[in-house]
């Protein structure tokens, strides 16, 4: 089974930039989807933007032009760069990985974006 952790949230000015990292460890597929998800209070839980062992990207359009997903294969290693941020990127953000054996969700990291 694939273990997820994510790191890197806290509070943000509106307009400034966070980077969320997500560690896996456990036998990884190569074939697999992972991607970013957020859940604000009182919300369902959200796609933010995933990524393909082949590299291709997807986002949400509030991640469009924003938010940059990456993965580091070398440090078993998910990014969200996430730049311009908005009190409405306020969130919990979650790591999840998809392979063909079964599903993983990290723990999540709160984002909170405040003056």
């Amino acid at each position: 089974q694939v273990q997820l952790v994510e790191s890197g949230g806290g509070l943000v000015q509106p307009g400034g930039s966070l980077r969320l990292s997500c560690k896996n460890s456990g036998s990884i597929s190569s074939i697999y989807v992972m991607a970013w998800y957020r859940q604000a209070p009182g919300n369902q839980r959200d796609l933010v933007a995933r990524i393909t062992n082949n590299g291709n990207t997807n986002y949400a359009d509030s991640a469009k032009g924003r938010f940059t997903i990456s993965r580091d294969n070398a440090k078993n290693t998910l990014y969200l760069q996430m730049n311009s941020l908005t009190p409405e990127d306020t969130a919990i953000y979650y790591c999840n990985y998809q392979g063909p054996a079964g599903s993983s969700w990290g723990q999540g990291t709160q984002v909170t974006v405040s003056s």
